[in-house]
């Protein structure tokens, strides 16, 4: 008997095993890396949604927790994760120079938005408005932390790589079991992969293709995150990434040359210099209707739990869920509402 079953092993479940070993609860994993949202994700942690200049929904929270958390797993994992990297706000207007004044004024962003124009000293870039400075951001590799994680799982043996099979799991009083192995509780983590759950399958989370590309551009010398129409994130060696689309119909892990496309299209529409599209990649964010995580117990089966929804800010959500979830399961604390799936739940089941 083990105290936890995980099933899949990105940010979420990643996360969750982390609290667990924390907490020093034994648990085994079952991941088929089907979803690859994790994987192929540009890892920025921003708090300032840059749409709209407005503080991301328990920004603060999230990152007071996340940012330690990396750290510790650095530390663990022996590789560097967190690159500690500005995000630049490009300004295509003198209107939105005077929203970002604005936006450093309110007193919740200004710990997050600096209150000055950057001009622009790039002469790749066409940046005639300057920009904005996001602070207190970065980048996770998350597919670095992904490929050491998993091995870190399989030295101690805890990790099985299948696709799960609902079939194959019963539901007992006070426990589960899933192929001769007990568990107190299970959680699933498997991201879009809930359409394949029978047991979660009515929660909206409807998923959202995002297509990212990689580019080659020596002569860009850019070491900060430039955000337009689209991101340019530097990964060094004159590498960048490239991102992303927003795709609601499309349900496939399939790149597509009409989203290549697109992205080099707003990309052509500020860089100044040339480039070559070395990789293209998809996958398929885990997002809510309400945008909002969906977090917390099955509501008729007592050891059955869920860790997902974590959408396009993965990074910054999964260490505070992971935390909440936990402390649900083993210290009955009651969860943030905002994201506790039972604001789905009430109504699917009184109907």
């Amino acid at each position: 008997m083990v105290d936890y079953l995980i099933v899949g092993l990105g940010l979420a479940g990643i996360s969750f095993c982390e609290v667990l070993e924390i907490n020093k609860k034994s648990f085994k994993v079952i991941s088929d890396d089907s979803q690859t949202s994790s994987v192929v994700a540009g890892g920025l942690y921003n708090p300032v949604t840059l749409k709209r200049f407005t503080l991301a929904w328990n920004a603060k929270e999230q990152l007071d927790l996340a940012i330690p958390f990396y750290s510790e797993l650095e530390k663990k994992l022996n590789v560097q994760l967190d690159y500690k990297i500005p995000i630049l706000r490009r300004f295509a207007s003198i209107n939105e120079q005077n929203l970002w004044f604005e936006a450093s004024d309110k007193p919740n962003l200004g710990h997050f938005v600096a209150p000055k124009i950057l001009s622009n000293h790039n002469p790749s870039i066409e940046a005639p408005y300057g920009y904005g400075e996001v602070m207190h951001t970065g980048r996770i590799d998350t597919a670095v932390l992904l490929l050491h994680y998993g091995k870190y799982l399989r030295d101690k043996d805890v990790l099985l790589r299948e696709t799960f099979d609902f079939e194959a799991l019963t539901l007992q009083d006070g426990f589960v079991e899933y192929h001769g192995t007990k568990a107190r509780n299970i959680v699933f983590a498997t991201g879009f992969g809930i359409k394949n759950n029978p047991y979660f399958n009515y929660l909206p989370l409807n998923g959202t293709k995002g297509e990212l590309l990689s580019i080659k551009a020596p002569a860009l010398k850019e070491e900060r995150v430039i955000k337009s129409s689209v991101f340019i994130i530097p990964l060094g060696n004159d590498m960048y990434r490239v991102g992303a689309t927003y795709k609601w119909k499309d349900k496939s892990n399939t790149p597509t040359e009409e989203c290549k496309q697109e992205l080099l299209q707003k990309l052509n529409t500020f860089l100044r210099c040339p480039y070559e599209v070395i990789d293209h990649v998809a996958g398929i964010r885990p997002t809510v209707s309400d945008r909002k995580p969906l977090v917390g117990r099955h509501p008729q089966h007592e050891n059955m739990y869920l860790l997902n929804g974590l959408g396009s800010r993965g990074v910054m959500i999964a260490p505070m869920a992971s935390i909440q979830l936990y402390a649900l399961i083993e210290n009955k604390e009651a969860m943030a509402p905002e994201m506790d799936l039972s604001r789905f739940t009430k109504k699917h089941f009184r109907n």
